[in-house]
């Protein structure tokens, strides 16, 4: 009955002074709100990082021409150091199977019948889809007598297949790329984001009709499977292409290779790196706020213990003890703290939307999530904050003495 009696006065203070309270309670919700809007992004980008991750596979690895400052600016930069004789070499390691290379084919449009869409059209062999787990829904695969014949054929993404079909069953039907007609063999299941990129709007060729189209004689891309040890595969695969490529000291890592290689261990490491980071940023972020927030709740605790000065006086006259009056102030600053809280939690979760919704449209699959635990610990650190920093201004009041209360002005 004390803490309830206690309490509805610490609300009914709080009401009296709606728009100080409200001032008040801004530190903390920017705090709060920070909080929940950078777990929220967290928990999306370590969702979209996985499914990276497991789009590479656990045996697989992907090789790249260019040096390690990135995979784009290097294949923007017209990198051409990988080769078909490399690929004929890996194939020659023991360690290593399944290795299919892929060349992108610059063919603006695809048309079928009026319907018309933009493809991103890849030259490859059959391993390339068992290697980048890509299954078929409908039809088959490229095959390697597909590579043989330089046919061609194609298999379509979920995407490109409804743009330019709908409903319409794709295989067996013909589809103009650029200037020529390929027959429809497969259509392959939805795989989303791979790489950063949406594999469903991939079209696919046989390598040697891509080579054909487009006489290309260097390899944008290698895709390959582990056998057995996954670490010396991939130190077999380096070695191989620096010796390969005259690069000193190929038994160990150099800033001179001008190759990448990327396997699920490496996007682990870099989640790992990324969430720590993340971590750290939202530490600071919601600590920097939450105590700015702390400090204008005690001063505005503390005007509020001078402004009530001579109410603290006749309570005490009236036989409230100084327990009674600490509480009522200790409530009333974690009762700030906790609709702060609150409010802090629905903009932050309406701003983690926001960005969801915005940032879905420049990258595929980033699904909005939440973490419920993060909220909950958002909610502990704004009651904290108010128990922590109200405690002196409510120390203060109980410290008054009623005579001296009751002759302030």
């Amino acid at each position: 009955m004390f803490i309830t009696d206690t309490f509805a006065t610490a609300r009914r203070a709080i009401g009296v002074n709606r728009k100080r309270s409200m001032l008040t309670m801004l530190g903390v919700i920017i705090g709060v709100s920070s909080v929940v809007l950078m777990t929220a992004v967290g928990a999306s980008m370590e969702v979209l990082i996985l499914s990276q991750i497991s789009s590479i596979g656990a045996q697989s690895m992907v090789v790249f021409p260019g040096q390690k400052e990135g995979v784009e600016s290097t294949l923007a930069a017209g990198f051409d150091s990988l080769t078909f004789d490399d690929v004929e070499a890996l194939e020659r390691l023991t360690t290593i199977t399944s290795v299919a290379p892929a060349i992108f084919v610059d063919i603006p449009t695809a048309v079928y019948g009026r319907e018309k869409t933009q493809p991103r059209v890849i030259a490859t062999t059959p391993p390339y889809f068992q290697n980048r787990e890509m299954p078929v829904a409908v039809g088959r695969v490229l095959e390697e007598r597909d590579i043989m014949r330089a046919r061609h054929v194609v298999v379509l993404g979920s995407d490109i297949a409804d743009d330019l079909f709908g409903l319409e069953d794709p295989v067996g039907k013909q589809v103009r790329l650029g200037d020529l007609q390929y027959t429809v063999v497969g259509v392959l299941e939805p795989v989303g984001t791979q790489f950063f990129q949406n594999a469903d709007e991939f079209v696919f060729i046989p390598l040697t009709t891509g080579r054909a189209v487009t006489g290309q004689k260097h390899v944008n891309v290698i895709t390959l499977q582990a056998v057995g040890d996954f670490d010396l595969a991939q130190a077999d695969v380096e070695s191989l292409l620096r010796q390969r490529h005259g690069i000193v000291n190929p038994e160990g890592d150099t800033d001179e290779d001008d190759f990448i290689v990327r396997t699920s261990q490496q996007a682990n490491d870099i989640l790992g790196a990324v969430s720590l980071g993340l971590t750290l940023f939202i530490t600071t972020i919601a600590g920097i706020s939450l105590v700015v927030g702390g400090i204008g709740i005690m001063n505005i605790m503390l005007v509020a213990v001078t402004e009530r000065t001579r109410e603290i006086g006749l309570r005490k006259a009236v036989g409230a003890r100084g327990r009674d009056i600490l509480l009522q102030f200790l409530f009333e600053a974690i009762l700030l703290t906790l609709f702060s809280g609150i409010a802090g939690v629905v903009f932050g979760v309406g701003l983690a939307g926001l960005a969801a919704l915005i940032v879905d449209k420049y990258l595929e699959s980033y699904d909005f999530a939440l973490s419920v635990p993060a909220i909950g610990l958002a909610l502990a650190m704004a009651i904290l904050t108010g128990l922590v920093f109200g405690i002196y201004p409510a120390r203060q009041a109980s410290k008054l003495s009623p005579m001296n209360a009751l002759r302030y002005e």
